[in-house]
C-alpha cells in the first residue's frame, strides 16, 4: 500500500471523481471515496486511512458530527481530519480547527497544495504512529524483562537464602560470614541405599521429593533453614540468617517434627526405612561458592561434629552432644549415650534428646 491513504467522504460522486483526478499523478497517494455518511465510519475502519477529507456539508449527519464520532474509533482516533468546505472565512475556519479539525480546504483545492497537506498530514500521522509502536515495544521488552528478572529472583530464592540472595542481587560479590553460635542438624534416611535399588528412576525421585519437601515445610515453621541435601542425607542450620538465643530449641523442634513427619510418610507408603538425626551447636562459617552455579555451605568442626551425631546414632532417636545439650537445659530429657569416638575430635559425650521436661 502507498504510505498516503486518503479517505474522502462526500456526498458528490462528482468530487470524488475530481479528487481522484488531482492526485492521479500522485503514486504515493492512494484514495477511497465513502459518498454516504452513514457508511463513513465502517469504510474508515477498514481502510484505515492516514487522511480524513470530511465534507462539512452533507445529507443526513453534518461533517462536524462525523468528525466527533471519528475520534471515538480506535481506527481514526488521531488520524487528521482535514474538512472540505465552500468559500470560508477566517473566524468560520477558527471554528473549525477549533472543533478538532486538523485542516481546511475549500473545495476544490490546487492540485499541488492538496498533494501537500495531504503528505503533511499523513506523514506527522505516520509518525506519531511509529512513536506508539516504539513505546509499545519498549513497553513489551520492559515487561518481559521484568518477567525474567522475576523469574531469575525466584530461581535464586530457591536455591539460596533470601537474606543473601538479596546481598548477591545487591552487587556483593564475597558472602562470608563467620557466625559465633548456631545449631546444625543432620537428617539421614537409614536403609536408604538398600531401599533404593529396587526402585526405577521416577519412583525414587518422587519419594526423594515427597520427603524433603515435607522436611523443608516443617523447617520453615520452626524458623530453621535448609542447607541442602546430599543424597538421601538432609542438612538444616538455626539461628544463622537470623540470630536467635534459641536456636537449639528451634532444632529440637524441628528435630521431632521430622521424626513425626516421617513416620507418617512411612505408614503412608509402607517403606522399610527409618531417620537417623544429629544435632550439634557451636561456631560455623557460612558463604557462597561458585559463579555459574551458586552453592551456600557451611564450615567449621560444628558442622563436622553434628554429620558425626548423625552418623553415629540409631534409627528413629535425635543424638545430640554436651554443647547442645546445655543449651537446651532442663527444659528438656536426655538418655545419656556415653562417650562416642567421633573423628578429629576423640571421645565426646553424646545424649539422646527424648522431650520436653
Amino acid at each position: 500500500m502507498p504510505p498516503h491513504r486518503v479517505l474522502l467522504v462526500d456526498d458528490q460522486p462528482a468530487i470524488g471523481a475530481a479528487v481522484e483526478r488531482l492526485l492521479a499523478d500522485e503514486p504515493d497517494i492512494v484514495v477511497a471515496f465513502c459518498p454516504q455518511a452513514s457508511a463513513a465510519l465502517d469504510t474508515a475502519t477498514a481502510f484505515r486511512p492516514t487522511v480524513i477529507l470530511q465534507d462539512l456539508v452533507m445529507p443526513g449527519q453534518a461533517g462536524l458530527d462525523l468528525l466527533a464520532r471519528y475520534r471515538t474509533l480506535e481506527a481514526t482516533a488521531h488520524v487528521p481530519v482535514v474538512m472540505l468546505c465552500g468559500a470560508a472565512d477566517a473566524p468560520a475556519r477558527a471554528r473549525l480547527l477549533a472543533a478538532g479539525a486538523s485542516d481546511t480546504l475549500v473545495k476544490l483545492p490546487d492540485a499541488a497544495e492538496l498533494a501537500a497537506r495531504i503528505r503533511v498530514h499523513s506523514e506527522s500521522y505516520r509518525r506519531l504512529l511509529d512513536r506508539d509502536a516504539a513505546l509499545a515495544a519498549l513497553e513489551r521488552s520492559h515487561a518481559e524483562l521484568a518477567a525474567e528478572r522475576e523469574k531469575s529472583d525466584r530461581l535464586l530464592h530457591n536455591i539460596l537464602p533470601e537474606r543473601i540472595a538479596d546481598r548477591l542481587k545487591a552487587g556483593e560479590s564475597t558472602i562470608a560470614d563467620a557466625i559465633p553460635s548456631v545449631t546444625v542438624m543432620f537428617a539421614d534416611l537409614s536403609g536408604f541405599t538398600a531401599f533404593s535399588a529396587g526402585l526405577d528412576a521416577r519412583r525414587l525421585v518422587f519419594l526423594l521429593d515427597e520427603i524433603f519437601s515435607a522436611f523443608d515445610r516443617a523447617a520453615a515453621a520452626h524458623g530453621v533453614e535448609k542447607i541442602k541435601t546430599i543424597g538421601d542425607c538432609y542438612m538444616a542450620v538455626a539461628g544463622l540468617s537470623n540470630p536467635r538465643a534459641d536456636h537449639a530449641e528451634a532444632a529440637a523442634g524441628l528435630a521431632f517434627d521430622l521424626l513425626d513427619t516421617f513416620a507418617g510418610l512411612v505408614a503412608a507408603h509402607g517403606l522399610d526405612l527409618g531417620v537417623r538425626i544429629g544435632i550439634h551447636s557451636g561456631p560455623v562459617v557460612a558463604g557462597v561458592i561458585g559463579h555459574h552455579t551458586f552453592a551456600y555451605d557451611l564450615w567449621g568442626d560444628t558442622v563436622n561434629v553434628a554429620s558425626r551425631m548423625e552418623s553415629h546414632g540409631e534409627p528413629g532417636r535425635i543424638h545430640v552432644t554436651e554443647a547442645t545439650r546445655l543449651l537446651l537445659g532442663d527444659r528438656y530429657r536426655f538418655e545419656h549415650r556415653g562417650e562416642v569416638d567421633v573423628k578429629g575430635r576423640g571421645l565426646m559425650e553424646t545424649f539422646f534428646l527424648l522431650g520436653r521436661a
